[in-house]
């Protein structure tokens, strides 16, 4: 059965840094478009960061130039470099998964999920 598994959560001050990863199995990882996306408290769902089978990668407006999204398909591994954290990034961060071209934006599209991992940013 597939699993994805986060870790790397944690709480920083305003312009900290932390690096989320995101340990896949019991998929052909390869063959799967990926992405993080983040909860807020009282807020929807949202895509940060996306990654196709071939490495391209794309990422929301709010997280340009200060997230990078990552993989190793050989260690079926995830990750996710935060710069400048800002206190408006603080969420529950999951890593999310689906097979195919072109990494969906919609969480509804994806077919496997972590359990989420928490990041706060305090100001």
């Amino acid at each position: 059965q597939a699993q994805l598994v986060e870790s790397g959560g944690g709480s920083v001050q305003t312009g900290g840094s932390l690096s989320l990863s995101c340990a896949a199995s019991g998929l052909a990882y390869s063959r799967y478009c990926m992405a993080w996306f983040r909860q807020a408290p009282g807020k929807e769902r949202e895509g940060v960061a996306f990654i196709d089978r071939d490495y391209i990668t794309s990422y929301a407006d709010s997280v340009k130039g200060r997230f990078t999204i990552s993989r190793d398909n050989t260690e079926m591994t995830l990750w996710l470099q935060m710069n400048n954290l800002l206190p408006e990034d603080t969420g529950t961060y999951y890593c999310a998964a689906v097979r195919g071209v072109v990494p969906p934006l919609r969480d509804d599209e994806y077919t496997y999920w972590g359990q989420g991992t928490q990041v706060t940013v305090s100001s």
